[in-house]
C-alpha cells in the first residue's frame, strides 16, 4: 500500500485491526479497506487523482477560517482554532460571540501576537494557524462565533459547550433501584384500538403499569415508516428518525373526528365491522390498518380545515407553530411522503428516492417545489399526522408522569435509516449510499450483520456542525424520561460493509466519539432524559469507559453475563449504573428460549441449514439452561419444588416469574422486562436475519391490556418485583 492511501486511511478513520467477539486479534484486509474509501469518492485506483482530491481538502481547510464547529465541556479550556494569510495576520481581527440567549461578547487581537501552530501554502499564499483563547465563561449550549477582520466578516462556526455527563436522576444515583416494561407499541391489543397498539394504548399501560410499580415503559423505535409501503413495517430500518410514525395516532381522539361528514364516512365504510375484524388478528395487518386509518384521517382532516380554519383558532394556531418549529425537516418528509403516494397513484416504481424519476430526487428541485405547489393539501395533511402523533405522544408522557413514575417512557433510537429513506433525500451529502452498516461475525452473527442502512460520513457530519445528531438526539428525547442508543457503538465507530459485499468483509469507521458524547449529555440535561447504550456484541472496554464516564447506562442482558467456566455472573455484580434484562426484541422470550423453538424456528426459514452446526447449539443451550438452574438454586430465587437438572425441567410459570424476580434482586439501576414474558409468550418479535420468512415486528400480544391488569398471579409479580427492589443494597 502507498504511503498516501495510508495516511488517507488514517486521516479517515478507517480501522486496521481490531478484536473480535472472541477475544482474538483481526486485522482488516486493505482490499475492504480501499472498497470504502472508494465509496467515500476517492479515487484510490488512480494515484496522480487521488492526490488532487487531497490537495483540494487541504486547501478547503485552510481557506476556511474557522472550523464548522467547535466542541468543549463545562470547565475546559476554550482553545478556538483559526487560519487566516500571512498578509491579514498583521491586521487587527476580532472574535464575537453570541450566546444563544442573545449575550454578545467581543476579543479583539492581532494574530501576529499569538504563537502560530501550523502553515500551508494555498495558491501561492502563506496561510497560518492560530489559537485564540475565550476569556468569558460560557453557559453550556449552542452559541455562535464569527471572526471579523476589521469589520469585515471572514467566517462564523458553531461553538458547543456540554456538561461533563448525562443527566442521571437524583433518586438512581442515591441508589434507588426501578422496574419497568418493554414493549413494541404495535403489539398491543385492546378493546378499542384499530388493530394495532396506538398511544391511548400507551397511556392506559403506562398507567396501570404505575399503579402496579413500575417506573417506566420501554417503547421500540417510534420513528415514521413508509406509509406508501405499510408492509415496510420495521421500525429499525425507518424513513426519518426525527419524526414519528402516525399509525400510532388514536384516530377518535384527532380534532373533527365527531363531526357528521366523518361519521358519515365511517358508516359508508362500516367502520366496526372493519375494526373488528382487524383487532381478531393474531398478527397486525399493517396494509389493512394503515389504508383504514389514512381513509378516515384524511377526512378528519378536511373537517379540521373547515371547522378551525379562523386565524383565532387555538388549534390552528398550535398546527401554525408546529410547522414553523419543524421547519425544513418536517417539510422535507411531508413532501417525500405526499410524492410517493402520488407516484404509486401513477404506476411508478416507488420505493424510496432512488429509483423516484430524476427530476424528482433533488428535494429542492423546480419539479419538487412545483409538485408541493400543486399538491399543498396533500403535504399538509402528512405535516398535520405529525403534529398530531406529537400532542397524543405528550398525553402518554404526561400520564407518566401523573403518574409519579421516576422516569416514565423511555424511547429507542434506532442505529439508521433505510437506503431509500426521506431522511437520505433530504440530506444526500450526508450519507455514504453505497455503504450499509452491519457488525462484523459474533456469536448473533456468525457470518457477521449487513442491516441495509447507510451510514452517516463522519466527515460531512463534522463539515454541517453535527446539526443532524442534535436534532436526532433532542427529538428523540422529547417527552420521554430515557433514550435507549441502538447499538450505541455507532458513537465510537460503525462496520462498514460495501453494498455488494457480504459482512464480514467491512471495515471499522471512526467517528468523532467526544464531540458525539458532549452533544449526547448537552440534550440529556436540557431534556432531563436519561441515556441507555446498547452496548452488545464487539464492543472494546475502552467505549464501556468512555459511557459509563459520561453519565451512559449499560445494558446487561442475563443470558450474555457469562464467565468463562460457562457460569452465570449474580446481577448482583452487574454495575449500578446500567439497566438489566432478561432478553430483547432479538431474542426468543424465555419460553422460546428454554423450549429451544429459536431454532426450531430458525430451522424451518433456514437460518440453520447445517445439521451438525443445529446440533451444537442445541448442546450448548442444555449446558447453559444447567448453569442457569444452578445460579437460580444458588441465590434462592426459585422454590426446591422446580427441579435441579436441566432433563427434567420444563419452563413453568414459577420458573418464568423466579427468572424475573431473580434480576430484581440485581444491583443495575434499572430493571427492563418483556410484557411478553409476563405473559408466557413463546413467539419471538423478531427473527434476525429474516425478511418474509418469519411476520416480524406484527406478531401481537396474547390478550388484551384490559385483561393484564386485572391478572392476579401478574399483580403478586409485580409486587415481587417492587419489593426485591426496594431490598437491594445500595453499591
Amino acid at each position: 500500500m502507498t504511503e498516501l492511501l495510508e495516511t488517507l486511511i488514517e486521516t479517515k478513520g478507517i480501522g486496521t485491526e481490531f478484536v473480535d467477539a472472541w477475544g482474538n486479534p483481526a486485522e482488516i484486509a486493505e482490499e475492504n479497506q480501499q472498497t470504502i474509501l472508494k465509496a467515500m469518492g476517492y479515487t484510490v485506483d488512480d494515484a496522480e487523482h487521488l492526490s488532487k482530491q487531497l490537495k483540494t481538502e487541504t486547501e478547503h481547510q485552510w481557506l476556511s477560517a474557522l472550523n464548522p464547529v467547535n466542541v468543549f465541556r463545562k470547565g475546559a479550556s476554550i482553545d478556538i482554532p483559526f487560519r487566516v494569510s500571512v498578509v491579514s495576520a498583521a491586521k487587527k481581527h476580532s472574535l464575537r460571540i453570541e450566546t444563544e440567549t442573545g449575550a454578545l461578547f467581543n476579543l479583539s487581537f492581532t494574530p501576529t501576537d499569538l504563537t502560530s501552530v501550523g502553515s500551508e501554502i494555498v495558491n501561492e499564499v502563506e496561510y497560518h494557524q492560530f489559537v485564540i483563547t475565550l476569556t468569558d465563561e460560557l453557559a453550556c449550549g449552542y452559541h455562535s462565533l464569527t471572526l471579523l477582520e476589521g469589520r469585515k466578516q471572514k467566517a462564523q462556526s458553531k461553538l458547543i459547550i456540554a456538561p461533563q455527563q448525562c443527566y442521571i436522576p437524583q433518586a438512581l444515583s442515591q441508589g434507588k433501584k426501578v422496574w419497568g416494561l418493554s414493549v413494541q407499541l404495535y403489539c398491543l391489543k385492546s378493546e378499542r384500538n384499530w388493530g394495532i397498539g396506538d398511544f391511548t394504548d400507551l397511556s392506559y399501560l403506562i398507567e396501570h403499569s404505575a399503579k402496579m410499580g413500575a417506573d417506566f415503559i420501554g417503547l421500540n423505535p417510534i420513528h415514521s415508516l413508509y406509509p406508501a409501503m405499510p408492509e415496510n413495517c420495521s421500525p429499525y430500518a425507518p424513513s426519518s428518525r426525527r419524526w414519528m410514525n402516525p399509525i400510532y395516532i388514536d384516530v377518535s381522539l384527532v380534532p373533527g373526528f365527531k363531526s357528521s361528514a366523518v361519521d358519515k364516512l365511517t358508516k359508508e365504510i362500516d367502520l366496526e365491522n372493519q375494526l373488528a375484524a382487524l383487532r381478531a388478528t393474531e398478527y397486525v395487518d399493517y396494509p389493512s390498518v394503515t389504508q383504514l386509518k389514512y381513509t378516515v384521517l384524511r377526512a378528519v382532516y378536511d373537517e379540521f380545515l373547515e371547522k378551525y380554519s379562523s386565524e383565532k383558532s387555538k388549534y390552528q394556531n398550535a398546527f401554525r407553530k408546529f410547522k414553523e418549529d419543524g421547519g425544513e425537516s418536517l417539510q422535507t418528509l411531508a413532501t417525500f411522503e405526499a410524492l410517493q403516494t402520488y407516484l404509486k397513484s401513477e404506476g411508478v416504481d416507488y420505493w424510496g428516492w432512488p429509483v423516484f424519476p430524476e427530476k424528482y430526487k433533488d428535494p429542492n428541485s423546480k419539479a419538487v417545489k412545483k409538485f408541493v405547489k400543486e399538491n399543498i393539501a396533500l403535504v399538509d395533511f402528512h405535516m398535520f399526522l405529525q403534529w398530531q402523533a406529537a400532542e397524543q405522544l405528550k398525553v402518554a408522557s404526561d400520564v407518566a408522569k401523573n403518574s409519579s413514575m421516576l422516569i416514565g417512557l423511555y424511547r429507542d433510537l434506532a442505529v439508521g435509516v433505510s437506503e431509500g429513506s426521506s431522511e437520505i433525500w433530504g440530506n444526500q451529502t450526508l450519507y455514504s449510499t453505497d455503504v450499509s452498516v452491519g457488525a462484523p461475525p459474533d456469536v448473533l452473527g456468525p457470518l457477521g450483520q449487513k442491516w441495509g442502512l447507510p451510514p452517516m460520513d463522519p466527515g460531512a457530519l463534522y463539515e454541517q456542525g453535527y446539526q443532524p445528531i442534535i436534532d436526532l438526539f433532542s427529538s428523540n428525547m422529547q417527552d420521554s424520561g430515557a433514550l435507549r442508543i441502538d447499538h450505541a457503538m455507532a458513537l465510537l465507530r460503525l462496520w462498514w460493509v460495501h453494498k455488494n459485499d457480504t459482512a464480514d468483509k467491512g471495515v471499522y469507521v471512526n467517528y468523532p466519539v467526544e464531540d458525539l458524547l458532549a452533544i449526547l449529555a448537552l440534550e440529556s440535561q436540557r431534556n432531563k432524559s436519561l441515556v441507555i447504550g446498547e452496548d452488545l456484541g464487539t464492543v472494546p472496554d475502552e467505549i464501556r469507559d468512555m459511557l459509563q464516564a459520561n453519565g451512559i447506562f449499560s445494558y446487561r442482558v442475563f443470558f450474555f453475563e457469562q464467565a468463562e467456566d460457562g457460569g452465570f455472573y449474580s446481577p448482583s455484580h452487574y454495575p449500578q449504573q446500567s439497566m438489566a434484562t432478561l432478553t430483547t426484541h432479538d431474542m426468543p422470550t424465555l419460553i422460546g428460549f428454554w423450549h429451544c423453538d429459536d431454532f426450531e424456528l430458525g430451522k424451518d426459514v433456514g437460518i440453520y441449514p447445517d445439521e451438525e452446526v443445529l446440533k451444537t447449539l442445541y448442546q450448548d443451550r442444555h449446558e447453559m439452561k444447567q448453569q442457569i438452574l444452578d445460579s437460580l438454586h444458588g441465590h434462592h430465587s426459585i422454590p426446591d419444588s422446580i427441579g435441579r437438572d436441566v432433563n427434567y425441567v420444563g419452563m413453568t410459570k414459577e420458573l418464568n416469574f423466579g427468572l424475573q424476580t431473580h434480576m430484581a434482586k440485581g444491583s443495575s439501576s434499572l430493571l427492563s422486562l418483556q410484557l411478553e414474558d409476563w405473559l408466557q409468550m413463546d413467539k419471538p418479535v423478531n427473527i434476525p436475519g429474516t425478511f418474509n420468512e418469519y411476520p416480524n415486528w406484527r406478531r401481537k400480544l396474547a390478550v388484551n391490556l384490559e385483561d393484564i391488569f386485572s391478572n392476579p398471579e401478574l399483580t403478586c409479580l409485580a409486587h415481587a418485583l417492587s419489593e426485591n427492589r426496594k431490598n437491594v443494597s445500595f453499591k
